[in-house]
């Protein structure tokens, strides 16, 4: 007999002990695959959160598209794509009308002639095509060193001036003003628009809120300063429709014009979890298990430069804190406010109750009712009460008057 066996006279129960526990094995096994294969979806975000959108297009057919809006495509770009097209831009002009500036002297016969004092050439001191080339920047760029000019007895040269002369203003006009549209993009405005790291449920008011915190680091303000937040969630309707990444709008104060922000300090953004609210039924336990993403989008326009600016941030279900309230940044000095980011993404913990927000408000409305009808049921048993004592005295006044009169009759 094994030592296995000396704990059970069944025989084969150590079979199945083995069995039974292999099966736990697995099933735990099985519990940490599905964890970490949930870990690593919800790492992959819809917004990132520095604000970058986490979709590429892919399939793109109709490309000719991009070039019907050609200045938004450079514009679009990448730094080092944009200043190699603004390079080539204007070294292909240049090289374009050189070799044309050569071919006319070409067919003209002026590089026969470059020793023929008589020999009049449509471009003086033009003697190949370096010099063409070198013109045809003089030209465009309207340097005009003035060792080499045009003649005006070459009509075809002065048609071909005019051409380049209006077309290099446009090519300056078009990559100018690509260069310093990208230059002024208020794209990294957005960078010192900071967003809290995670975001909090607790009570506000008795009531459960989600919450999270936006900071400017400039200075210079943002003006019109607006918030928005969506949940992105997959869904899958009645009919059996599945929806990804379905968005669904979050209330931060778009009916009281709480959302419009006037940003001067760190503010925080509190979405009140009521029966209009996609979190209405989700409780902490709940939470732990669900899997969504929340976008927030700060909109402004940059105070220096009148530009739209907007700033972006995601929170993944890991990132949104049950029973947290955000620490205090703001403190009184003497004449100012302080305001201390090294606690801007800090928080603590508070008593907060773990059910959802519905419960919360049935168990709210329960313990209303109870007391709305038992302050009646109080009244009307001290009424009852107060009748019975009068009654009592009444019985009590009446029999020592009949006592008396009695009394009195014998006397």
């Amino acid at each position: 007999m094994t030592k296995d066996q000396a704990f059970t006279s069944v025989p084969g129960a150590t079979f199945t002990n083995t069995k039974s526990s292999s099966f736990q094995h697995k099933c735990k096994l099985a519990e940490k695959a599905e964890k970490a294969d949930r870990k690593l979806r919800r790492r992959q975000r819809y917004v990132e959160k520095n604000g970058r959108c986490n979709v590429q297009h892919g399939n793109v057919r109709e490309t000719y598209r991009y070039l019907t809006d050609i200045f938004t495509t450079l514009v679009d770009l990448k730094w080092r794509v944009s200043l190699l097209v603004f390079i080539l831009a204007y070294a292909i002009t240049w090289l374009f009308f050189g070799l044309i500036w050569w071919f006319i002297a070409y067919c003209r016969g002026d590089l026969d002639h470059l020793e023929d004092r008589t020999w009049t050439p449509c471009v003086n001191n033009l003697n190949g095509f370096v010099s063409a080339f070198l013109f045809s920047i003089e030209t465009e760029t309207t340097i005009g060193y003035g060792h080499r000019v045009i003649t005006d007895k070459c009509p075809e040269g002065i048609i071909l001036l005019l051409l380049q002369a209006i077309l290099g203003s446009m090519v300056n006009a078009f990559m100018v003003g690509c260069m310093f549209v990208k230059i002024s993009q208020p794209n990294k405005r957005a960078e010192t628009l900071v967003f809290s790291s995670h975001a909090v449920i607790s009570l506000r008011d008795d009531k459960l809120c989600l919450m999270f915190r936006v900071g400017d680091l400039r200075n210079s303000h943002i003006v019109e300063a607006s918030i928005r937040a969506k949940l992105i969630k997959s869904k899958q309707t009645q009919e059996g429709e599945f929806i990804p990444l379905n968005q669904t709008d979050i209330n931060v104060g778009f009916e009281t014009g709480d959302d419009r922000l006037f940003l001067v300090s760190p503010l925080i953004i509190s979405h009140e979890i009521n029966e209009h609210s996609p979190f209405w039924e989700v409780s902490k336990r709940q939470l732990e298990k669900d899997e969504f993403e929340i976008v927030v989008i700060l909109e402004g326009m940059v105070e220096a430069t009148g530009m739209t600016c907007q700033a972006r941030s995601s929170y993944l279900v890991d990132e949104v804190l049950w029973g947290h309230r955000f620490m205090s940044v703001l403190t009184l000095e003497d004449g100012f406010y302080e305001v201390d980011y090294n606690t801007f993404h800090q928080t603590f913990e508070v008593p907060t109750p773990s059910c959802s927000a519905r419960e919360l408000a049935e168990a709210a409305a329960r313990m209303d009712a109870h007391l709305y009808w038992s302050i009646p049921s109080q009244l009307d048993e001290k009424v009852e009460e107060g009748t019975e004592k009068e009654n009592l005295t009444k019985e009590i006044n009446g029999t020592l008057s009949s006592a008396e009169s009695e009394q009195v009759l014998l006397e």
